[in-house]
């Protein structure tokens, strides 16, 4: 179990805790589903104290691909050797940070680009190696997963002023070293230290699907395991079940699973209301 676990929840009075939404990055390469995302964004941010989370996986794979490297992942976490970690430091906090800061900074969004070595707000550590859910045990190499004592005062500050962070998830050892962490990980870890009241993950997923296809609308921490052992959670959708899970443990008061090529599902996430489609994840069912 992660040392993240054992931090500290900064406090906010109710009516300012923040809302975390992560994008998938198959959501920000395209000029449509790009322009679909800053408009909720914009739309949530005029209201609610917003921070952004983003991944990249499908351009970092391209990235890979043109350099010659090869891909590998294990259950929706890729494993991330030295010039794996080069390829995706430059993706994620160039190409795609850099185009989404400014597709809002175009919208009148005060959007700021940071990465997780920004203020130490992604200070993380070396991952454990990998239990799979069929007992193999993998070494994922620079891959980081969150670590007590990370900063948030700085998204705090930008949060307090009005700004949007947008992070990029890389992590960020106390030596200097840079980690790939898992995006969904990250978002979980920072909403839970910002004592966020919702986290969103979007990615191109209506919600979680159950045996029968369908989305299933409300689930509990104590079924997610039951669903990755029944086989019907995806490799991705593992990693975002997990992240999840300890989310909720410390804090997050719940977390909506949504299609983000749906704005307007995903401008319903900001109130109390989930969208039709989408998962919500609560401890108040346990």
């Amino acid at each position: 179990m992660s040392s993240w676990l054992h931090f500290v929840v900064e406090t906010w009075s109710w009516a300012t805790r923040p809302l975390v939404l992560k994008f998938g990055g198959e959501l920000l390469e395209d000029p449509e589903p790009l322009r679909l995302v800053v408009t909720a964004v914009r739309d949530i941010a005029a209201s609610t104290p917003l921070a952004v989370v983003h991944g990249g996986g499908r351009e970092i794979d391209a990235a890979l691909k043109a350099a010659g490297i090869e891909r590998r992942q294990v259950e929706g976490l890729r494993i991330t050797d030295e010039p794996t970690l080069a390829v995706v430091v430059s993706v994620l906090a160039g190409a795609v940070n850099t185009r989404l800061v400014a597709a809002l900074t175009a919208a009148g969004v005060g959007a700021v680009g940071l990465t997780g070595a920004d203020g130490a707000c992604g200070l993380s550590e070396p991952a454990l190696p990998h239990r799979t859910l069929d007992g193999r045990v993998v070494d994922l190499g620079r891959v980081g997963v969150p670590a007590a004592g990370a900063d948030t005062r700085l998204v705090r500050t930008l949060l307090e002023h009005g700004f949007v962070p947008v992070i990029a998830s890389i992590g960020v050892a106390r030596d200097g070293r840079l980690f790939n962490v898992n995006a969904d990980v990250f978002a979980g870890a920072l909403a839970a230290r910002l004592g966020a009241r919702r986290l969103v993950i979007a990615g191109t997923t209506a919600g979680v699907l159950g045996v029968d296809g369908a989305t299933v609308p409300l689930l509990a921490p104590t079924t997610i395991a039951e669903l990755m052992a029944e086989g019907t959670a995806t490799a991705g959708m593992i990693a975002k079940l997990r992240a999840c899970r300890d989310a909720l443990a410390h804090g997050v008061d719940d977390i909506v699973i949504v299609d983000g090529r749906d704005p307007k599902a995903l401008a319903t996430t900001a109130g109390a209301t989930v969208p039709a489609g989408a998962t919500r994840i609560a401890a108040d069912r346990i």
